[in-house]
């Protein structure tokens, strides 16, 4: 009997280990899991920090026409440099684009940029791309194209009313700017790969969704996304001319 007990005890005794490190796993999993729904809930609060910082400097903001007709606006808050060298800048963001009852829900993004990033000195910036035409939206929701080489774009040009002389410029597919020690301006963006975030898409979401559907109004905007689209909306009014944004139609070939 005594050696039953023994036995018994024994077993007990590595059950309530294994439940313990199988707890433990559990737990850490959970805490994963809030870390990066935290991160990506951080990041899109993040970027509506930016738009507000920007907009709010008298006269060295956005173009008010510019950001009217904008189709779709992405930003990427603290993109930084992380190697030495030619194509060393990274960055997570997010994109979000006009629809009939407003804005789409944002998707999540990568950015990797090229050479730009010595032009900065390596520091930390704030990226704010902003999708002007059919094309240039036709791009973006393809989930992955390089500026400059896939995409046409420009330095946008800064100042709360654009002149006429920036005109040219709007003819661009996409505008690109960047803020650094509070200094903001248009910026050439060559050479820089914009994806569609699939890890970040799925924890946003709680599963993958095709970036054409978010961006296009099929997906629901998620409660953490609240604050960034209220400060879309603020700054990017639809202009009086502008309708429904629908996915550009390709051209068969």
């Amino acid at each position: 009997m005594s050696f039953n007990c023994g036995v018994v005890k024994k077993y007990v005794l590595a059950m309530t280990a294994v439940l313990l490190v199988f707890a433990t796993l559990g737990w850490a999993a959970d805490e994963k899991s809030d870390k990066a729904d935290s991160d990506i809930a951080k990041r899109m609060d993040k970027a509506a920090d930016v738009l507000k910082e920007i907009e709010s400097a008298p006269d060295n903001g956005i173009p008010d026409n510019i950001l009217g007709d904008a189709k779709c606006i992405a930003v990427v808050p603290s993109m930084v440099k992380v190697a030495i060298g030619f194509g060393g800048s990274h960055g997570k963001g997010v994109a979000t684009c006009r629809i009939a009852s407003g804005w789409s829900a944002p998707a999540p993004i990568t950015v990797t940029g090229g050479s730009w990033g010595l032009q900065l000195g390596g520091q930390a910036v704030d990226l704010v791309m902003l999708v002007m035409n059919d094309k240039g939206m036709e791009h973006l929701l393809s989930s992955k194209f390089k500026v400059g080489a896939d995409a046409s774009a420009a330095a946008g040009p800064v100042g709360r009313h654009a002149s006429a002389d920036t005109d040219w410029k709007m003819k661009s597919e996409i505008l690109t700017y960047s803020r650094s020690r509070g200094l903001f301006a248009g910026i050439d963006l060559s050479g820089t790969a914009i994806s569609q975030d699939k890890d970040e898409t799925r924890i946003l979401y709680e599963k993958m969704e095709p970036f054409p559907d978010i961006l296009t109004g099929k997906v629901s905007p998620p409660k953490e996304s609240r604050t960034f689209l209220a400060a879309i909306e603020k700054y990017a009014p639809p202009s009086p001319q502008q309708g429904k944004v629908e996915r550009p139609k390709t051209e068969s070939k």
